[in-house]
């Protein structure tokens, strides 16, 4: 067993999405646990092969929630006030978790596949109409996925635009706290408790189940406004965001080979592996997935100390050629895809099956509709946003 002191490397790394961070091979292949320096000057153990990021993000020692504590080593500064970190924490200790567990759940809503697609075919009407070239961010991506979760929530969709602007500011990366972070977050908590407490109070979505959850007298003592649209918001915000990324990353794959595009539209039947298989190749997750050490605990022959911070990085894990042979190439007839875009363990993403079907609804729906989809300008031309927790071009303008 051996113990570094000093760290190899900076992180995060490129913020580029579209092409794979070099520096993710040589640390799987040579440093695979390894001590790096996070932007807010701490140290960190940075993960990066498939067996040890499986192991840390199943083990119950490695804690997503106490992250959010006072005085530990942090990956980026807390912009967000700490009970968003903890919100998942604060579900399960209030009883709520059965209510958000039905929201996320597809067949909790059996007219939402229909809807789904509806939706994705009446945003390429509009693009269609006006013409290539398009900007599939602000023209589909977006509001496909703000439209979705603002069905699941419960909220007026015509509102989507000033949620997603608020995800702007609350999902930034920086080294240390920032003023506007904290006047966006409660500006935006503000807005759902108003549409908690509107009258006629919410019967639909998340806020609907929470609405009924209140007169129970089980509860109603525990719950009060600022968790439930806490939970309501941090939903929002990690839901729309990811899902939104995900589809931005999985179109300009597909834009890049138009192979793939053409296979989908002549065996549609193939989605569901192709999704799995753009999961494994995006991204789109800009930084590790962070866990505090609770106890020592030994990760590939280093000691990890209690009270240090365990960096998972993911493009190390999916790219793994000792679990995914050519992970450079996006392969649909992968036999085995135990990616890890969704985590694992206890936190693996509870909208894991919602994530899925959105996508497949919405690839199957651009690949029909937008024949011959393609970039409308270089590949190396586009802006990807920096300081930022997801891997995002800002615009993303297409032909076909």
């Amino acid at each position: 067993m051996t113990s570094t002191t000093e760290p190899r490397f900076t992180f995060p790394l490129s913020r580029r999405g579209d092409v794979l961070p070099e520096e993710a091979g040589l640390l799987r292949d040579q440093h695979p646990v390894t001590r790096v320096c996070t932007m807010t000057g701490d140290q960190a153990w940075l993960v990066s092969n498939h067996a040890l990021a499986k192991q840390v993000l199943e083990d119950e020692r490695f804690s997503l929630k106490d992250t959010a504590n006072p005085g530990v080593p942090r990956q980026y500064a807390l912009t967000i006030p700490p009970e968003v970190v903890n919100n998942m924490g604060n579900i399960n200790s209030a009883g709520l978790r059965n209510a958000v567990m039905k929201t996320l759940s597809p067949r909790a809503d059996r007219e939402l596949a229909g809807w789904l697609e509806a939706e994705a075919h009446r945003l390429l009407d509009v693009l269609v109409e006006q013409g290539p070239p398009a900007d599939l961010r602000d023209g589909f991506t977006e509001p496909y996925s703000a439209a979705l979760h603002c069905r699941l929530l419960g909220l007026p969709a015509v509102d989507w635009r000033r949620l997603m602007a608020g995800i702007d500011l609350a999902f930034v990366t920086s080294p240390a706290p920032f003023e506007g972070s904290a006047f966006n977050w409660y500006k935006d908590l503000g807005y759902v408790v108003d549409r908690l407490n509107a009258d006629p109070e919410p019967t639909e979505g998340l806020l609907g189940r929470f609405a009924e959850l209140r007169r129970s007298p089980d509860v109603s003592d525990q719950v009060g406004d600022e968790l439930l649209a806490t939970v309501a918001l941090s939903l929002f915000g990690a839901g729309a965001v990811s899902t939104s990324a995900f589809l931005l990353h999985a179109i300009i794959a597909l834009a890049q080979r138009p192979e793939l595009a053409d296979r989908l539209r002549k065996e549609p039947e193939v989605i569901e592996r192709a999704v799995d298989e753009l999961l494994r190749y995006n991204l789109s997750i800009g930084d590790a997935l962070p866990r505090l050490a609770l106890a020592d605990v030994e990760v590939g022959g280093e000691l990890v100390r209690a009270g240090e911070l365990v960096l998972v990085l993911i493009e190390g894990a999916n790219y793994d050629p000792a679990v995914f042979p050519e992970p450079e190439r996006i392969d649909f007839d992968r036999p085995a895809n135990p990616h890890l875009a969704f985590g694992a363990g206890r936190h693996f993403c509870p909208a894991s099956a919602l994530g899925r079907t959105h996508a497949e609804i919405a690839l199957t729906a651009l690949v029909e509709r937008l024949p011959e989809l393609r970039l409308a300008l270089p590949a190396d031309q586009l802006a990807w946003r920096p300081g930022f927790i997801k891997r995002l071009p800002e615009r993303l303008p297409v032909l076909w």
